[in-house]
């Protein structure tokens, strides 16, 4: 029997592409859920680009008897637009939702009605008061656009205010960055639960490109070992399954009131660090 851990889990992942892909989804969704997790979130393009999707693979993993997060992203959307895919989502007894800023797609001249996810979080909060729960982003390691951790955490009291009844950070390996960002976020009066991400690591080049793109700093010492498998792809799985579940321990040790996993569509990495932890 696959291991249960002392805090809630949930897990991420984007909106397949192929038939075949949503197929392979629903057995990785089948295969997660021998965890117990709390929730699986799946990710929307800015400005709906995956909006369909999204409501697809939410009712996949809903037909499977799981719940399921839909993410919100702000950037490029209308009031009218964000309106009608909330109802949507409460036709389909969806009770959760992620609401996120995004990025704004290349080619694109307007932020769209919201520039911000606070702005987005109010919208829920006048449209569904109490419909759904909602999960924003924080970055214990700074979002790569903020000016410094003073403003960045100036953003994130703004979204819990604007009525967020919690936080999901950007994925990090060092636990001390997590464990001082909650320490600030405490003392700035921000008192919702701020569940820290994971990344289970499969591929060292593709955690590397993420990384580049969303601010999340690799340890020195980390990428160093990584790089020295070379093309050992099992040895790279084995040492950062060891690498990662420590992390988690640590996290959960340390009063993370529970973990959330990028799982990038495949179940195998965070399986392994999971049943490590075990």
């Amino acid at each position: 029997m696959m291991t249960r851990l002392a805090v809630p889990v949930s897990f991420e992942f984007f909106p397949p592409n192929t038939p075949v892909g949503s197929e392979k989804l629903k057995s990785v969704v089948s295969e997660l859920a021998a965890v117990g997790p709390e929730f699986f979130s799946v990710t929307f393009g800015a400005g709906g680009s995956t909006r369909d999707k999204t409501l697809a693979t939410v009712s996949d993993i809903a037909a499977l008897g799981q719940e399921a997060a839909p993410h919100l992203s702000c950037i490029g959307s209308t009031r009218a637009g964000i309106s009608e895919i909330l109802a949507t989502y409460r036709a389909q007894k969806i009770r959760r939702i992620v609401a996120l800023r995004g990025d704004l797609p290349s080619g694109m001249a307007s932020y769209g009605d919201f520039r911000y996810a606070s702005e987005l979080v109010e919208f829920i909060r006048t449209e569904r008061d109490g419909s759904f729960h909602v999960e924003v982003a924080c970055y214990p390691e700074v979002h790569p656009q903020s000016d410094d951790s003073h403003a960045d955490l100036k953003h994130f009291k703004t979204k819990v205010d604007a009525g967020a009844d919690g936080a999901i950070t950007q994925y990090f390996y060092n636990a001390d960055a997590y464990f001082h960002f909650v320490d600030a976020a405490r003392a700035a009066g921000i008192e919702v639960p701020i569940v820290p991400g994971v990344m289970p690591i499969a591929n060292f080049t593709q955690l590397k490109r993420f990384s580049d793109m969303c601010g999340a700093e690799i340890p020195r010492w980390l990428a160093k070992r990584l790089a020295a498998y070379g093309d050992d792809v099992e040895s790279i799985r084995e040492f950062a399954a060891d690498v990662v579940a420590n992390l988690c321990r640590r996290l959960i040790e340390g009063g993370a009131p529970a973990l959330h996993f990028y799982t990038l569509n495949r179940a195998k990495a965070t399986l392994s660090v999971i049943e490590r932890m075990g």
